[in-house]
């Protein structure tokens, strides 16, 4: 398997590849891929005592929303998609493990990195199911204690690339 991978290099730096060569290169090489998105939050109960909590996602040490509005304001029964957060996204490499939405609360009006409220997995296993195009759902139940008892159900899309 290895040597197929050498030769196939060598002819390709030295321009003597023909497409049947190229062609014969496994299809294991490239692993695939999902684009992972924030399909959906609901707000079952909010961390605050003054029942609204100011929200971001943080995925790839990157803060959502970037722009514009620093944050999502949430109260309990509230239910928002990915484009109130600025549209969060990442790429899901078969191989690499699973990727983290994680949720942070913030306290305006400085608005940074916030608290850490838990987080939102989308699972390899599930990317490894679909066929190109096809997309599915992981839905994680994000709960705890801040000032108050705290339950959010986050919905992360992944799209087979």
């Amino acid at each position: 398997m290895r040597s197929h991978k050498l030769i196939a290099g060598l002819a390709l730096a030295t321009g003597l590849a023909a497409p049947a060569a190229l062609a014969a290169i496994p299809a294991q090489a490239a692993p695939g891929s999902c684009r992972v998105d924030l399909h959906k939050i609901v707000a079952n109960n909010v961390a605050e005592r003054d029942g609204k909590d100011e929200l971001r996602f943080k995925v790839d040490g990157n803060l959502f929303p970037k722009f514009g509005d620093k944050y999502h304001a949430m109260k309990s029964g509230d239910t928002a998609d990915g484009a109130d957060f600025g549209n969060p996204t990442t790429l899901l490499v078969l191989g690499s493990g699973n990727e983290s939405f994680n949720l942070r609360e913030v306290t305006p009006p400085i608005v940074g990195e916030g608290d850490s409220l838990g987080s939102a997995t989308a699972h390899e296993s599930t990317c490894q199911g679909l066929s190109t195009g096809q997309h599915a759902d992981d839905v994680t139940i994000i709960s705890g204690t801040d000032e108050t008892q705290y339950t959010y159900t986050v919905t992360l899309r992944q799209t087979r690339e």
